[in-house]
């Protein structure tokens, strides 16, 4: 039977096979069209309550991952009702698209302003987007080709439904197809969290460092109708982690990561219902509020491995439904839902499941300005201690947007 190191590197190979016979093999006659360049964006304010307490650096949004996971999280996290600001989710991106003799060339650079990493919590400029295209041909970072954009609702709060699948990174990709219904094929950047559970302060995994000998392989292909569409998703990744302490035990390992998300936009006159459903293991990271792909697995059988490290199961679920109610209001409202198979290494507040509700109601005035109040709810629930916690937040959201196009047909 075929390895996995075997399998990704002839699928890479071929995908690269195809990234090339994806150009001309000789020059063509340029294209009547003209180039076309596009500066957009918008300037928006959050302004609201968080009725109950969530990690401070995350005071604006709301996270089921990022809620207490006990009770002296809970103070040390401050006090309830904090009302707050913000206009971290205001965006600016430039793109064009540029006629060559091997098709037109397009390409994009976004940011806002939300700092995440070591930035959480600060209102500064985070790289969103930094991709370009020619044919069928792309590279750069932008949307994983594991994700569809589409499932995200008329939603005013930043981070969104929990369960959803949601990651930009940086990539390579071939588009076979493109249109309407259309297939993609990426190869993507490694990486992966690890919980070392229980065992987190013991010396004996202070050396153990992450390997990511391949790239994450991901695919989509969607088909369209005047209904809607129908999207199937997938993922296979490679995760290793190596043992570099000089000890007599051996903590290294391997695990394989891999995923399917099935999602759907439903058109039900003016109104779109959204959906998602999404299962694997060790496919964390690329969730949009999830927490560690790997987990601690008891073997104490072994006494050189008396524990290993494990790729943990997941499934979550995204139902939306945005609904029109004329020119100038619309709502949207929905559930999302999140749960992670514990291993038995993990300690018993790591995070075992996340829910996540939103419900608004928005005005637009006037063509690109919209003011809204959303009421968002979430919660939290622990491995196997019995904690659970949850938080409610409603926020008014001012929103102006400008869009300018030069040249062009």
């Amino acid at each position: 039977m075929r390895s996995l190191r075997s399998i990704l590197l002839g699928l890479a190979g071929s995908a690269a096979v195809l990234m090339l016979a994806a150009l001309p093999a000789q020059a063509q006659d340029t294209p009547t069209t003209k180039p076309k360049f596009e500066v957009y964006g918008f300037a928006q304010l959050d302004f609201g309550k968080q009725f109950n307490e969530i990690n401070p650096d995350w005071y604006d949004v709301l996270r089921p991952t990022k809620l207490p996971a006990s009770a002296g999280e809970q103070v040390g996290f401050g006090v309830d009702g904090n009302v707050f600001m913000s206009v971290r989710q205001s965006r600016f991106g430039v793109q064009s698209w540029v006629p060559t003799k091997a098709g037109e060339l397009y390409t994009v650079f976004e940011f806002d302003m939300f700092g995440v990493g070591s930035n959480a919590g600060q209102t500064t400029i985070r790289l969103r987007k930094a991709y370009g295209q020619l044919g069928k041909f792309g590279a750069g970072q932008t949307n994983s080709a594991f994700m569809d954009i589409d499932v995200f609702p008329n939603t005013l709060e930043y981070w969104g439904p929990n369960g959803m699948v949601f990651f930009r990174n940086l990539q390579v990709r071939y588009m076979p197809i493109q249109g309407a219904s259309f297939l993609t094929i990426a190869l993507e950047q490694p990486g992966a969290s690890a919980d070392q559970g229980v065992y987190a302060d013991r010396v004996e995994l202070t050396d153990i460092a992450p390997k990511f000998p391949l790239p994450d392989l991901t695919a989509q292909y969607r088909h369209a109708g005047d209904w809607g569409y129908l999207q199937l998703g997938g993922i296979v990744r490679r995760i290793e982690w190596v043992d570099q302490n000089n000890d007599a035990f051996d903590l290294s390992g391997t695990a394989t990561g891999w995923g399917l998300s099935l999602s759907s936009n439903i058109k039900i006159k003016k109104d779109v219902l959204r959906l998602q459903g999404v299962y694997g293991e060790g496919i964390q990271n690329y969730m949009n509020d999830a927490p560690v792909d790997i987990g601690i697995q008891n073997n104490f059988s072994d006494p050189v491995s008396p524990i290993i490290g494990v790729a943990l199961p997941m499934w979550s679920m995204v139902a939306f439904y945005d609904r029109t109610w004329s020119d100038k209001w619309t709502s949207s409202f929905g559930y999302s839902y999140l749960q992670i198979d514990n291993s038995d290494g993990q300690a018993p507040d790591a995070f075992h499941s996340g829910a996540y509700a939103a419900a608004n109601l928005i005005y637009y005035p006037v063509p690109n300005v919209l003011a809204g109040i959303e009421y968002t709810w979430g919660e939290r629930k622990n491995n196997a201690d019995g904690w659970t916690y949850s938080d409610n937040r409603l926020a008014l959201s001012f929103k102006y947007s400008f869009k300018q196009t030069f040249g062009g047909n």
